[in-house]
């Protein structure tokens, strides 16, 4: 299928390679809680134990928690006279329930069952792919880029978006709600992933959307080589991939000048790595045939 708008953006999360499956011990429940009444006692009650069972971010993972069940964003969010005064009996319940989800290292989105994106509130349930703080950054640089553009924001020069890998939909979502005028097919696979529960390993989260094959360039390459026959002429490419990819896509296009794809920048995340990938389609070309096989020899990434 051709797309017929000036940009196309193939915002691609969790290309790297799958990690390993970990092993958690089998712990009895935990018991119900007895003279601890206030939101600000549950915090330091169920912090404890989930350090006590190696949760990660144990603090944020119970704040998280006690203000859902209390109506709050944030445990921030809550009024200070909501933290001290004492919770009912079915909100201890609620509580104990969630922090339980959690003992089983269900993830705090998935226990929320939400989770907000940039400006959005988007639903959350496993197996679909969480959206990272880091995917944000991307929607801001095409945003930028978008601005730039000639004609900017009149729907004869408007985008035309293809989201690939979309998951929870939140970057068709997002660039949708700041570019009215533009349109966006946002695509998935056809079948959502299982989760895995195998040997007291879980895996809530699809473990395709993390699986790139052995250098994590599997999606990427198929991704590139499909892109000029989707592309006009300056239509562009946006990519949010490993650390370890800038290098590895540089010398693949090099090496195939022929597909009209050129890498216009690398652009590094709020921890300093590289991340996001910028490619612009130029040149007569339309289509080129590629050897996308896993017998690709990859060049390594510049030291």
């Amino acid at each position: 299928m051709k797309l017929g708008g000036r940009m196309l953006g193939v915002l691609l999360c969790g290309l790297g390679r799958a990690g390993g499956t970990r092993t958690f011990s089998s712990w009895p429940p935990h018991s119900p809680l007895t003279g601890l009444l206030s939101a600000a006692e549950l915090v330091g009650h169920w912090t404890a134990v989930f350090e006590e069972r190696g949760i990660p971010e144990a603090r944020q993972s119970s704040e998280y928690i006690i203000a859902h069940v209390l109506g709050a964003k944030t445990f921030q969010n809550l009024r200070p006279a909501l933290r001290s005064q004492p919770l009912s009996p079915p909100q201890l319940g609620r509580i104990q329930e969630l922090s339980s989800q959690r003992l089983q290292r269900m993830p705090v989105q998935y226990i929320l069952g939400e989770w907000d994106f940039r400006d959005l509130t988007l639903k959350m349930a496993p197996p679909v792919f969480i959206p990272r703080p880091e995917t944000e950054e991307l929607v801001t640089w095409v945003l930028e880029e978008e601005a730039r553009r000639p004609h900017a924001g009149n729907a004869e020069g408007s985008p035309l978006i293809l989201e690939v890998g979309c998951g929870s939909g939140a970057i068709a979502l997002s660039l949708l709600s700041q570019l009215p005028q533009s349109r966006a097919v946002a695509m998935d696979k056809g079948e959502a992933a299982v989760c895995l529960a195998q040997e007291n390993a879980q895996s809530y989260e699809d473990p395709a959307a993390l699986d790139g094959g052995k250098e994590g360039m599997d999606v990427i390459v198929h991704i590139l080589a499909l892109a000029p026959l989707l592309l006009k002429d300056s239509g562009s490419l946006f990519l949010e991939v490993d650390p370890r990819h800038p290098g590895l896509v540089g010398s693949w296009l090099q090496s195939r000048p022929g597909l009209g794809l050129h890498l216009v920048a690398v652009r590094r995340d709020f921890c300093g790595r590289p991340r996001f990938l910028h490619i612009r389609r130029s040149g007569p070309q339309r289509g080129c045939t590629v050897d996308t096989s896993p017998r690709l020899q990859l060049a390594p990434v510049p030291g």
